[in-house]
């Protein structure tokens, strides 16, 4: 099938390396990476996920410290295509940047935001659902992919979709974007049918998403277009940009207006947020996960996650569900059920002057 005439994909590559220290750190995080161990790292799936779609009408968006290590692992994608923050400004500004350029590009475009390091394992049913998505971005709508949830999540946001839209297979009328919910509320969403995980996958017309951004942030919309138009005026714009989430600038407004709809994502979904979901995502060998090489790891009566890149021998005995990550210069030991924490550690090595570690 060939790609989506006019169809651009903006790939925000950011993040802070924490939930998967030490195997992520802030100079190289999760998404360049393999996690899986197909010998792709995350961002490098993600373009070859899209690649069907777009062609090589593709924009990475990603910090002013990995823009070298992008274009490294993207060799096939033309330098100008990797857009370098001076620094974080959060998600709108970094999707909405990449709308603006391909804004000039192309004034017709619909654009989808996807992030570099998402595990989506069913390329042709996400295929399936992003041209439905085109579609609908075409009449004018804000869509976001909702992912069906398989379990009640609380660390994801949720989506509560209405009545079918008329004209589609499968979209949605978007009611309301939830903040993640506690467990008896996530389990309610799961219960009703009517929620959907928010997987913060948005297509979108480019000029429709900054003219929407210029209803409600009209400084940030009118920043990102004027670097856009002059490249030279980055640093100079960059650091006055209102610092906000593309959830709460465009999508829960515009929700709130009528102006989105979801089209459900019937496909297995992960944002590899911590050791227990990757654990999950790997193959295990009676309860024991392994992301490196076997042969450096000795477990007796054990189960749970041994990451072994340090080289050296890992030996894990009668412990269940433990999670263990040795590198070079770190090792993290904790277990599945406190892998949420391990962002603590990275917090308090740059409280003791340790920031070389993170």
């Amino acid at each position: 099938m060939p790609d989506v005439e006019g169809f651009w994909a903006v790939v925000p590559a950011g993040g802070a390396g924490t939930r998967l220290w030490p195997l992520s750190r802030a100079g190289h995080p999760k998404f360049l990476l393999d996690l899986t161990g197909s010998g792709r790292t995350l961002l490098q799936a993600t373009v070859d996920r899209l690649g069907p779609l777009t062609g090589d009408r593709v924009v990475v968006v990603t910090g002013a410290a990995h823009a070298d290590a992008v274009r490294g692992q993207l060799p096939g994608l033309a330098a100008d295509r990797v857009l370098a923050e001076p620094s974080p400004r959060d998600s709108m500004a970094a999707i909405g940047l990449g709308a603006a350029v391909v804004e000039r590009t192309d004034p017709d475009a619909v654009v989808g935001s996807f992030a570099a390091d998402h595990v989506i394992p069913d390329a042709a049913a996400f295929h399936a659902a992003v041209r439905e998505a085109v579609d609908v971005a075409r009449d004018g709508h804000l869509v976001t992919l909702g992912v069906e949830p398989t379990h009640p999540a609380t660390g994801f946001g949720y989506i509560r979709a209405g009545e079918r839209l008329a004209g589609f297979p499968t979209a949605l009328h978007a009611v309301e974007f939830v903040e993640k919910p506690d467990a008896e509320r996530a389990a309610a969403y799961v219960a009703s049918g009517e929620y959907r995980w928010n997987a913060g996958m948005f297509v979108v017309r480019a000029a429709t998403l900054l003219d929407l951004l210029g209803r409600w942030h009209p400084d940030l919309a009118a920043g990102l277009r004027e670097v856009a138009a002059d490249p030279s005026r980055l640093d100079d714009v960059w650091p006055h940009l209102t610092k906000i989430a593309i959830d709460h600038a465009v999508a829960e407004p515009a929700a709130a207006a009528g102006h989105v709809v979801v089209v459900p994502a019937p496909f297995g979904w992960d944002d590899v947020g911590d050791f227990a979901s990757l654990a999950a995502l790997l193959p295990d060998t009676d309860g024991l996960t392994v992301l490196g090489s076997d042969d450096d790891v000795t477990a007796v009566d054990a189960s749970g996650l041994v990451v072994a890149s340090g080289g050296r021998r890992v030996a894990v005995v009668g412990l269940d569900d433990v999670v263990v990550v040795d590198t070079p210069d770190a090792v993290l030991v904790t277990t599945r059920a406190r892998a949420q924490d391990v962002k603590r550690v990275v917090d308090a090595l740059k409280e003791t002057g340790r920031s070389d570690l993170t």
